[in-house]
């Protein structure tokens, strides 16, 4: 199996137990951090590679279309982690457009390569579902609160170390709240 092929293997392997325990839904908006230099074993924005994002982006695009979930990819700190977006959800989520353009030295190749995938636009920050973040590019700035890690067996495409993370709504409240719908009439205590 050529390198290209691994790579793809082991994304598949994480994606597929990262939904097992996340169980993303349809229209769920899932960040893609990828440094491609640091897949190939490079330091992060050194060495990336169109074919390394191509070959990433196919398993990514086959994950979407499994599980619903809608794709954005983190740029590099270069266009200050802008995110690629398809233009239609972007205007569905009211993302503003942002005028840059992701290329490999400035966006970095995975995000310059997404954003020739179909009609996409770049918007400044996004608040995802749930992301994977390949090579420690930090995409925890487009994550909704509160992200919470999710732990597989493996943790590296490539050379590079790889972090995901679901995202769950903030637990507000003291000592009386609840945080289940189920017997919620069963809980007749003092009123507030």
């Amino acid at each position: 199996m050529d390198e290209l092929q691994t790579y793809k293997q082991e994304l598949k392997e994480l994606l597929s137990e990262l939904q097992e325990q996340a169980q993303f839904k349809k229209e769920q908006l899932f960040v893609v951090g990828c440094s491609t230099s640091e897949v190939a074993g490079g330091r992060i924005g050194t060495a990336g590679t169109e074919e390394i994002a191509a070959a990433l982006y196919e398993e990514l695009h086959a994950f979407a279309e499994k599980t619903g979930v809608r794709l954005a990819f983190q740029c590099c700190e270069h266009l200050n982690r802008a995110v690629v977006l398809e233009a239609q959800m972007a205007e569905k989520l009211g993302y503003d457009e942002v005028a840059a353009v992701p290329v490999r030295t400035a966006g970095g190749a995975m995000a310059a390569y997404a954003f020739k995938q179909k009609n996409c636009i770049l918007v400044e920050s996004i608040k995802a579902d749930g992301g994977i973040d390949i090579g420690d590019t930090l995409i925890g700035m487009h994550l909704k609160h509160v992200a919470v890690p999710v732990r597989t067996s493996s943790h590296s495409v490539g050379a590079a170390h790889v972090v995901m993370a679901r995202t769950r709504p903030k637990l507000i409240g003291g000592p009386r709240a609840v945080y289940e719908k189920t017997n919620v009439s069963d809980l007749n205590g003092p009123e507030c």
